[in-house]
């Protein structure tokens, strides 16, 4: 099985602060990975890596066949699929939500003057309808509830067949209609043939989409647990990442978790 990300002794420091300490990871192509801790955890920082918008401060990150620092991140990018609120926040409100999605095509948030054929536009609007959106292709991205928002951003990561999707928190900010029809559309894409590998971060086991197959649990910057789902992830486990006794509970491929 080949691997997409490997990461090995990787450390960020910032301010004298240590962000990210001693990662090892691998994702190989076939993994769903999901990626739990508390705020501060360094989450999201992990994911900068990932995304290769962030190099690390000491180790090796190793994307998509090639090695952060030794290889163009413009065309490695157009390769990973990104969804986040920070990117959400940058796109235009008034853009029509199918230009929203086909624009991932050339990485532009906007269009302007790029040209895009029959089949970028037929790709596009097939996403939305798998995604359950279709029928707002031609509203603007700016009038759509926070829900349908997320797909859209996931219809655009998708855009351009990556080989790499990641998601940092697609569920906050939801309400409880707008995750169940997240979830439930995450796992029909984690479930999918041809699937990308994915990483999914969030702060709660509820927001675990049945079909992801593993989990790290993240600390202080450190790996509190990594592997697949049902040995990384535990009541044990869960309890020392956010330093809390809690139970942990799964039914019919969804979790739960409460404090004891």
């Amino acid at each position: 099985m080949t691997a997409v990300v490997e990461l090995a002794g990787v450390t960020i420091v910032r301010g004298g602060a240590r962000l990210l300490d001693g990662i090892d990871w691998t994702i190989d192509e076939a993994d769903r990975w999901v990626v739990i801790g508390p705020n501060g955890a360094g989450k999201t920082t992990l994911l900068q890596i990932l995304a290769a918008q962030l190099h690390p401060t000491t180790g090796v990150a190793g994307l998509l066949g090639e090695v952060l620092g030794a290889v163009d991140v413009f065309e490695l990018r157009p390769r990973i699929g990104l969804t986040s609120a920070a990117l959400a926040d940058r796109l235009p409100k008034s853009e029509r939500v199918s230009d929203v999605v086909v624009s991932a095509s050339y990485a532009v948030l906007g269009r302007w003057i790029e040209q895009y054929d029959d089949l970028d536009h037929q790709r596009a609007n097939a996403l939305l309808a798998e995604l359950g959106i279709g029928h707002l292709a031609d509203r603007t991205f700016g009038t759509l509830s926070e829900g349908e928002r997320k797909r859209v951003q996931i219809a655009r990561a998708l855009m351009t067949d990556p080989e790499l999707m990641l998601m940092d928190e697609p569920a906050a900010g939801l309400d409880l209609t707008g995750r169940e029809q997240l979830v439930r559309s995450l796992s029909a894409i984690a479930t999918a043939v041809g699937a990308p590998a994915m990483v999914l971060v969030t702060h709660h086991v509820e927001e675990i989409p049945p079909g992801f197959t593993h989990a790290l649990l993240l600390k202080q910057g450190r790996v509190v647990a990594a592997g697949p789902m049902d040995e990384a992830l535990t009541a044990e486990t869960l309890s020392d990442t956010f330093d809390l006794a809690l139970t942990l509970k799964q039914e019919d491929g969804r979790y739960t978790a409460r404090a004891l």
